[in-house]
């Protein structure tokens, strides 16, 4: 028997997706195809987290983080519900949960 379909709602954090965006002109700046590459990579991560939210382990404080295969970042996110919230692009050594204050306004 078919399993039904669930539609989840995807948002950004401002915070989170000022880091994209800051991460994305760091690379642009040290190659374009460097840049390209990352962007690519982060939406395919968005895309598997939109379609699998429950794919990658817990984090922290009921978060779960998808890791970059090719860049030291991970998405941190949460899903509540049908809705998934991206909390952080966040990079995998520096500032360990330097976000985690962010969480209030992902609920």
């Amino acid at each position: 028997m078919p399993r039904p379909v669930v539609t989840y709602w995807l948002e950004f954090l401002d915070e989170a997706l000022a880091e994209a965006e800051d991460v994305a002109r760091w690379y642009a700046q040290q190659s374009s195809v460097a840049a390209f590459d990352f962007d690519d990579e982060l939406e395919a991560a968005i895309a598997r987290i939109e379609r699998m939210p429950y794919a990658w382990p817990p984090h922290e404080r009921g978060t779960r983080r998808h890791l970059l295969h090719r860049f030291p970042f991970g998405v941190v996110y949460r899903v509540d519900g049908n809705r998934i919230v991206i909390v952080a692009v966040a990079h995998t050594s520096r500032r360990p949960g330097y976000w985690l204050d962010r969480l209030d306004d992902a609920e």
